[in-house]
């Protein structure tokens, strides 16, 4: 009778072995290859979710396997355990945040080992722990000696609901991107990060980044959003004895002649000058302030604006043309101001048919000719210049050089580059954030607080109301201090930082978590980074991996670091998705992973989530599904336990036994199944990894149903069974461990090798090769058929024949044509070739 399969008690087991043996704690090791495993740290929110199940239970696959093909692997968690949801967490709950944070991170903690993650927990932090967020402030006090770091009056989104200040990453279709309340303009001194000073560094590195989601580096492409073209000035008309300018930005001064109105944004400073002597500017500059940003500039909404009655002059022909106030720009793209073109911009031209202003055609495509009777929409078309002067005649690329010296050399223009990416501002006014490490006095200004001062910790004792101006502005003890510069009385800054500071550099810290002396030691970081896997949702693709990839580049420049990017490859994990729609407490279809561990046990979850998708797709979840892996298990330690017995009475494999037609199929799917298990591993294909297992199982159930009398096939079967068991070992680490020990293995799953696959076992058929060098025929080759390519190239450059037609030659490309030929071609080696050669 079949022992019964009592997946808790064999999960506890093996989970407490596993931290009792601190069998995942690493160092650095120079003799071993390393591999940086790492999923995105959680928030402690009180519980974990689906969504944490499935990202972490991918990286604890990839880990687990990698450890098993002999690398140095570090795995570790953390809390991002700062920020407004414990602040507005403890407002409703009545709970002080640090005790609700530290409450979250206990439950959520005994989650994770509940799944039997891999994880290096002695690297373990929060970022809310003062050892922890000292550093955000050292971080800070460095980038403000370098001019990285400033204090501004800005207009900034204003959440009402938070009462604090949002990131322009941060309002998602003009909200707050957690709460969902309408963002408002507010005007307020802030901390500003020059995040902008690497926004061309940002943009030209994604070229380096070929193992990240294209979706993700077009997100950041977009967001980074540079734009090369022109500033020119149109002077204002009747402006007093000295005339001021408005300026421009074009990315095409080539339609410059069609210019027939000028638009400036609702926050530039002369709507704001102008409104002072007009209520109607007044009353619609106000309202198109309050408007979504992102909805002004959205192609689909009606552009609205107001004429000035102000007027500027073209400097290009001297025409004078209106000035308007319109919503659809933005002041913190280019100048703030725009040429308008009708005839060649798609918003303009909706515009000036609303306004009913002039539309003038000065460029005509190579397409059809365009003309004031049959122009219907605007033509964005490069083409050749028209009723422009001295250009006309140029196509559109030479007109935008020639006009763009021509506005330099006249003094009423220059080139310009500019950017969608703006300064990150980190000014936060709640309570429960990394204290801001500055002082100001009234004698001084502001004074950074001392390096040898921090951290500046945050007071437990305040009043957290969740209204008005920050809590530490309420906390007298905690205001008032003595300047660093005169000793006279002055107060501490009161804003907190942005969360995701904490967030930009953590991954750092695991590699020294427990570094007193500096953020982490560079020698210590140089070995692990930068970090070879990094998995977290598509949602991060601008919030937090813009910025870690600004922060790395910051510190590489303070020489922290020698990275260019901390990330070499980037998987975006598809959502879990129940009833249609994102799990979500406020959707109502949140299902518990610890109700789900209860009845199906953290094997059978672990491997739903990696078997019901690829990683990079949704999962849709439904509660019956999670039959098929529970049955999955069942069934091979039904087989395992079964047959022990015949599996025990047999001695490995060990090279001397003839094969019959049945042990031949079963040892060729099981070299088949490693192969494939591996290579699915290698590129993280983890659900038809879990299917060619399934499969296996298959063909042993089938190997074990006439009851075989040979001692070689019970040798095959043991080889595939065990084979099954250490392949299924990433996903489902703990029945993989009992089953393991079961079939008489000393050692444990985590100290066991990965399989490897003989490609002539594995191999359907033998193939020959011809191998040619440089078109002639000088070897073949007998190789499994649909052997990988890579594989085939290294055989025929390693064939003796071969090199003998090589040796004092260059190798300059080898083309394979699967099952037919590999031709290598050749040319005469250099003379810098030969010596590199004589002199390795």
């Amino acid at each position: 009778m079949t022992k019964p399969y009592d997946f808790e008690s064999i999960e506890l087991k093996w989970q407490k072995k596993w931290l009792d043996s601190r069998v995942f704690e690493v160092k650095e090791d120079a003799k071993r290859p390393k591999f940086y495993c790492l999923a995105m740290l959680p928030y402690p929110s009180g519980r974990i979710h689906m969504g944490h199940v499935r990202n972490y239970s991918i990286a604890d696959a990839v880990a687990r396997f990698k450890r098993m093909r002999g690398f140095n692997v570090l795995h570790p968690i953390g809390w991002d355990a700062l920020g407004l949801p414990a602040e507005n967490a403890a407002l409703d709950n009545d709970a002080h945040p640090e005790d609700w944070t530290l409450e979250n991170i206990t439950h959520m903690k005994s989650q994770l080992k509940r799944l039997g993650f891999s994880y290096a927990w002695e690297r373990e932090f929060a970022t809310c722990n003062p050892d922890y967020y000292r550093w955000n402030q050292w971080f800070f006090l460095q980038m403000w000696k370098k001019g990285l770091a400033y204090r501004k009056m800005a207009a900034v989104n204003w959440c009402p609901t938070d009462r604090t200040v949002l990131a322009n990453e941060q309002v998602e279709d003009g909200r707050c991107w957690r709460c969902e309340t309408e963002v408002v303009q507010k005007d307020l001194e802030q901390w500003f990060l020059r995040i902008t000073n690497y926004a061309d560094e940002l943009l030209e590195a994604m070229d380096t980044l070929p193992e990240w989601p294209a979706k993700v580096l077009t997100l950041q492409r977009n967001w980074i959003g540079r734009s090369s073209g022109a500033e020119v000035d149109f002077e204002l008309v009747d402006d007093g004895e000295s005339p001021r300018t408005i300026r421009v930005f074009t990315t095409r001064v080539d339609t410059i002649f069609g210019a027939t109105f000028v638009v400036i944004a609702p926050e530039h400073p002369l709507a704001t000058e102008w409104s002072d002597s007009s209520p109607e500017l007044l009353a619609y500059v106000d309202a198109a302030k309050s408007a979504d940003r992102e909805d002004r500039v959205s192609g689909e909404r009606e552009k609205t604006g107001i004429d000035t009655g102000r007027f500027v002059t073209n400097p290009f022909n001297g025409e004078q043309v209106r000035v308007f106030v319109a919503d659809y720009v933005l002041m913190d793209y280019g100048t703030g101001a725009v040429m308008a073109v009708p005839a060649h911009d798609d918003r303009d031209f909706a515009f000036a048919k609303k306004y009913e202003l002039p539309i003038r055609i000065v460029i005509q495509p190579e397409t059809d000719e365009v003309t004031s009777e049959n122009i219907e929409a605007a033509c964005s078309e490069y083409g050749t210049v028209v009723d422009s002067g001295e250009f006309t005649g140029l196509p559109s690329r030479e007109a935008l050089s020639a006009m763009t010296a021509h506005a330099q050399e006249a003094g009423f223009g220059q080139p310009s580059v500019t950017y969608r990416i703006r300064d990150w501002g980190i000014s936060r006014q709640r309570y429960w954030g990394t204290p801001i490490p500055m002082i100001h006095c009234p004698q001084c200004g502001i004074v950074p607080v001392p390096e040898d001062s921090l951290p500046v910790v945050l007071p437990r004792e305040v009043e957290i109301s969740g209204k008005g101006e920050s809590a530490l502005a309420g906390n007298e003890s905690f205001l008032s201090t003595t300047c660093p510069s005169c000793d006279g009385p002055a107060r501490r800054e009161t804003d907190t930082m942005d969360t995701f500071v904490d967030s930009s550099w953590y991954f750092y810290r695991y590699a020294d978590a427990h570094s007193e002396e500096m953020p982490f030691r560079p020698e210590v970081a140089k070995y692990w980074f930068p970090i070879d896997l990094y998995i977290g949702g598509v949602e991060h693709a601008i919030l937090h991996l813009i910025y870690c990839r600004f922060w790395t580049k910051m510190m590489r420049d303070l020489g922290l670091t020698e990275d260019d990017e901390p990330v070499l490859t980037q998987l975006s994990q598809g959502m879990v998705i129940k009833d249609g729609a994102k799990m979500s407490k406020s959707k109502g279809n949140i299902v518990d992973p610890d109700s789900v561990i209860e009845r199906f046990g953290a094997d059978a979850l672990r491997l739903y989530t990696l078997f019901e998708a690829p990683p990079e797709k949704e999962v849709q979840w439904t509660d019956q599904r999670l039959e098929g892996p529970a049955r999955l298990l069942k069934r091979i330690w039904r087989f395992v336990d079964n047959e022990s017995a015949a599996l025990d009475s047999v001695s490995p494999i060990d090279g001397s036994e003839e094969w019959n037609e049945q042990e031949t199929s079963l040892r060729r799917k099981t070299h088949q199944t490693i192969k494939r298990v591996t290579q699915d591993f290698e590129r993280i294909h983890l659900n038809t990894a879990i299917a060619a297992i399934m499969e296996l199982v298959n063909d042993l159930y089938k190997a074990v149903e006439t009851r075989p009398s040979r001692s070689d096939t019970w040798k095959v079967i043991r080889e595939a069974v065990e084979t099954v068991v250490v392949l299924l070992g990433p996903a489902a680490p703990h029945v993989a461990e009992e089953m393991w020990a079961a079939l008489g293995n000393k050692k444990g799953l985590t100290n066991v090798s990965w399989p490897s696959y003989d490609l002539e076992t594995a191999s359907e058929e033998v193939i020959t090769l011809v191998v040619q060098v440089n078109g002639k025929v000088r070897s073949r080759l007998s190789l499994p058929a649909d052997q990988d390519e890579e594989d085939v190239r290294r055989a025929a450059l390693e064939d003796a024949r071969v090199e003998e037609h090589l040796a004092g030659k260059e190798v300059v490309r080898v083309i394979v044509v699967p099952n037919r030929l590999v031709n290598i071609v050749v040319r005469e080696a250099s003379h810098e070739t030969e010596q590199l050669q004589e002199h390795p």
